[in-house]
């Protein structure tokens, strides 16, 4: 799975990569936790943009909002069989942008250590996400995310057995085409990311908090 991730960089360096500049109310992050706001590449009748959407999927035809937290992440496998996927894969395929991303090593004393995963260049990618917008009964519209995960690469095999699944660059804009795309094409994009490219390290456990949100979450031990 995928439960926390950061994005560290400033706005100049996010448009420099994705061409467009974020939200004014943009800042960095570097502890981002489910439920809260992220940044995402939408494109759709209304042009192509960044946005911030709420982490945690909820499916347009939900009556209940709280089905969000248990739809931060999505089976890369199952999205054309799902109810709350199969219509976001067709039509509200998003970049979630971020620079790196946690997850926990088991140790053998039984203990949980965080590690932080980062293209070894450095730069921001985008996560395959999904995106919705939902209405609520008082009136209010809500957009909303959930990012895709997939078998793990040979780096992350001994740590977890899921990993977000990164886009390609050779990829990106397949997957931000608001057309229907045929299965077959876009499971080309849904595969683990090239373990080559990928570095990671143990770091601080303030990550277990989502109230830390400083540099120290993503420091090397």
């Amino acid at each position: 799975m995928c439960g926390r991730f950061a994005l560290t960089l400033s706005a100049d360096q996010i448009e420099a990569r994705f061409g467009l500049p974020p939200p004014a109310q943009y800042k960095p992050r570097y502890n981002i936790a489910p439920m809260q706001e992220i940044l995402a590449l939408l494109s759709d009748a209304q042009g192509r943009r960044l946005e911030h959407l709420r982490w945690g999927l909820i499916p347009h035809w939900a009556k209940d909002p709280t089905i969000a937290q248990k739809l931060i992440n999505a089976r890369a496998e199952t999205l054309w069989e799902k109810p709350s996927f199969r219509d976001a894969v067709r039509r509200r395929r998003c970049l979630i942008i971020a620079d790196g991303f946690y997850e926990w090593r088991q140790t053998p004393q039984g203990k949980k250590t965080p590690v932080y995963v980062r293209l070894k260049s450095r730069e921001p990618f985008g996560f395959a996400g999904l995106w919705e917008s939902w209405n609520s009964p008082d009136g209010q519209t809500l957009k909303t995310c959930t990012i895709i995960t997939t078998e793990p690469n040979e780096l992350l095999k001994p740590i977890h057995n899921r990993m977000p699944v990164i886009v390609p660059k050779e990829y990106e804009e397949l997957w931000l085409d608001p057309s229907p795309r045929a299965r077959a094409e876009l499971e080309r994009v849904l595969r683990p990311y090239r373990a080559e490219e990928l570095e990671l390290f143990d770091v601080s456990a303030a990550v277990n908090s989502p109230r830390n949100d400083g540099p120290e979450c993503i420091h090397p031990l």
